[in-house]
């Protein structure tokens, strides 16, 4: 029942109570107080999903990040930084993975040299520019079901 939830809630972040316990068969408060669990556990959130492109932010880049020492330290560090979008610790050739989003060019190469170079215990970057994004949904729960 939750995966279902979740479902019609990416689809539409802003449908009632009502119009979600229709959709899955459960009453209003029954859906809400479902809702509310999984808000306050932490499996879900309800956030606007942005363009950065659209709304002017023109430099978006993947940054992989080699890491002497302990990479969760250095991840807390790099989640700090305000154009640095998220940050994932991967297994591979990186430590690290951090999505980095920018207006230009010249803010990119100040948040790579002073932002993320500049993290005590990152050894190496290496940035991969984002030229156009294909596909950028969070339909998760659909792919649970399969």
């Amino acid at each position: 029942m939750d995966e279902a939830i979740i479902t019609v809630l990416q689809e539409d972040g802003r449908r009632s109570y009502g119009e979600v316990g229709d959709a899955v068969g459960l009453s209003e408060a029954a859906t809400r107080q479902r809702i509310n669990r999984l808000r306050e556990s932490g499996v879900m959130r309800i956030v606007a999903v942005t363009d950065p492109v659209a709304l002017g932010r023109g430099v978006v880049a993947t940054v992989g990040v080699r890491v002497g020492g302990d990479a969760r330290e250095v991840a807390a560090r790099l989640t700090e930084h305000e154009a640095v979008e998220y940050v994932v610790l991967v297994a591979g050739s990186f430590d690290l993975m951090c999505e980095v989003v920018c207006e230009d060019e010249t803010e990119l190469v100040d948040v790579i040299n002073g932002g993320i170079r500049a993290v005590e215990g990152v050894r190496e970057t290496e940035t991969f520019m984002h030229l156009r994004t294909d596909k950028n949904v969070f339909s998760w729960a659909r792919r649970l079901r399969s």
